[in-house]
This record gives C-alpha cells, sequence and structure tokens, in this order.
C-alpha cells in the first residue's frame, strides 16, 4: 500500500471501528455491544463470588485469572474507543469513559494495593448501554431527558445544598444548646449536628434522641421540615423534565456523545457533524 493511501486506510478503519464500538444499529456494533455486556456480567459474578471466603479460599486463582483476562480485554476495548473517536481526550473525559477507565484500573491497582481489584464492581455501571444495545428506546430516552434535567438544575441544586448544610448548622447548634447541659447523646456541636442531618433527611437512627419537651418539640419541626426539604429538590428537577425535546440514540463520531434530539445535524457538546460528509 502507497503512503498517500495509508491516512484513507486509517480513517475508513476508524469509521469501521467506530461504528461498531459506539453504535448499535448494525449486526455488528450490537454483537459487540451484546459481547460487551456479557463479559461485564461475568465480571461482576467473579467479583461478588470472590467475596465470599470459602469460594476464594478454594477458586481464588482461577477467579484471578478471570479477571484478568477479561480486564485485558476490557483495556483494549478502551484503546480502541479513543482511537476511533476524533477527540480521544474529550471522549476520556465523558461520563462512559470515566467509567470505561475506572472499570480496569483496580486490576491493575491490586498490584500494588491488595483488594482493590474488589472496586471491579464499578463495571456495572458500563450496563447503562443495555438501553441502547436493546433498542429500550423509551427507557433511554426517560434516562437522558432525567440526566439533561439534573444537569439543568445544577445551579439551583447546589444553591439548596448550600442552604441545607446551612441550616442543619443552626440547628445542631440549637440542638445543643437545648439538650447539651441535660443529655449526654448531644455531648459537642459536631455531634448536634450529626443528629440534626439524620433528623432532617427523615432518616432517624435513633441513636441520639432528645429528652427534654423543649428539644422533642423542636426535633418534631424538624422532622415536619425534612419534608419540605425533599420536596424542594424534586419540583426543580420536575420543572426541568417537563422542556424535554425528542432525543436518539446515535452518538457523536467526534466525541462519542449521545442524547440528541432527533433532528439534530451537529453534535450539542463539541459542534462536530453527526454524520459524515460526502
Amino acid at each position: 500500500m502507497s503512503t498517500s493511501n495509508r491516512p484513507a486506510a486509517n480513517e475508513r478503519l476508524r469509521r469501521r471501528l467506530h461504528t461498531i464500538i459506539f453504535e448499535a444499529d448494525t449486526p455488528a456494533g450490537k454483537a459487540f455491544d451484546i459481547g460487551l455486556i456479557i463479559a461485564i456480567l461475568v465480571s461482576l459474578l467473579v467479583v461478588m463470588l470472590e467475596s465470599i471466603k470459602p469460594l476464594e479460599l478454594r477458586f481464588g486463582a482461577w477467579f484471578r485469572g478471570v479477571e484478568w483476562v477479561l480486564t485485558g480485554l476490557f483495556t483494549v476495548e478502551y484503546l480502541l474507543r479513543l482511537y476511533c473517536v476524533r477527540n480521544p481526550w474529550r471522549y476520556a473525559r465523558s461520563f462512559y469513559g470515566v467509567v470505561d477507565l475506572l472499570s480496569i484500573l483496580p486490576t491493575y491497582l491490586s498490584l500494588l494495593v491488595e483488594g482493590t481489584h474488589l472496586l471491579l464492581a464499578v463495571r456495572v455501571l458500563r450496563l447503562l448501554r443495555l438501553f441502547r444495545v436493546f433498542k429500550l428506546a423509551s427507557l433511554l430516552r426517560e434516562a437522558h431527558l432525567l440526566m439533561r434535567a439534573l444537569r439543568a438544575s445544577r445551579g439551583k441544586i447546589m444553591v439548596f445544598l448550600v442552604f441545607v448544610v446551612l441550616m442543619v448548622i443552626v440547628i445542631g447548634a440549637i440542638m445543643y444548646v437545648i439538650e447539651g447541659d441535660t443529655n449526654p447523646g448531644f455531648q459537642n456541636i459536631p455531634v448536634s449536628i450529626y443528629w440534626a442531618v439524620v433528623t432532617l433527611t427523615t432518616v432517624g437512627f435513633g441513636d441520639i434522641t432528645p429528652q427534654t419537651y423543649l428539644g422533642r418539640f423542636f426535633s418534631a419541626i424538624v422532622m415536619i421540615l425534612g419534608y419540605a426539604v425533599i420536596a424542594v429538590p424534586t419540583g426543580v428537577v420536575t420543572m426541568e423534565i417537563m422542556r424535554h425535546q425528542p432525543i436518539n440514540t446515535q452518538s457523536c463520531p467526534s466525541c462519542s456523545a449521545e442524547g440528541h434530539d432527533d433532528d439534530a445535524r451537529y453534535c450539542k457538546y463539541c459542534g462536530s457533524a453527526l454524520e459524515e460528509e460526502g
């Protein structure tokens, strides 16, 4: 092959790999994703079985061998994903890029820190591709819709979380003043803040409880306030969900992002054409 034809051949190879790895609309792409999902499920099963001590003592060497084989396959797959996108760094920083990287790191880290390979359970996040592979369009649409709503609401949610943090500090301090002298459970303000967090979130462990009438009355107010705290972010996200547009499963060949509008011609994240021109 001449030197002038090499770039064109590499480009064709890159496009072909992108179609197989990132798209599920072709037989080859669907077969690749199904094989990947099976490998992920096997990996998760091995990790869970290895955490059972009797099985680990008996089949530990076999479990580790399977983990290394699968990690090698996932490593090759990750490198191919970086190769076949136009902007590898953008993909590496994306949600799926980070998950793909985290799914192989624990095995290599286990060479330095014993036991870290059990963190391979993070591979379960890779099963999010199930929605795209089996064309569960309605579920995929809802998942993308929720992600877009959370992304659009992040400013409001951040302000709300800051307000909640300030509120639990104030509530903890007040409860320490009320109960601190008579109740050994509220021994200091940090412990009282812990109680405030547990109470405000309506979890209620019960390990620390107020003893005075005033403390109980105040804790009842905090519990009722907790329901309002839960309702606020729910309302914010719901409002953003109402502003949705139809989306599809097409993957950008440049940054591999998904969730574009049905009539989109360019990627909303990097601006690249969604379809090869020419």
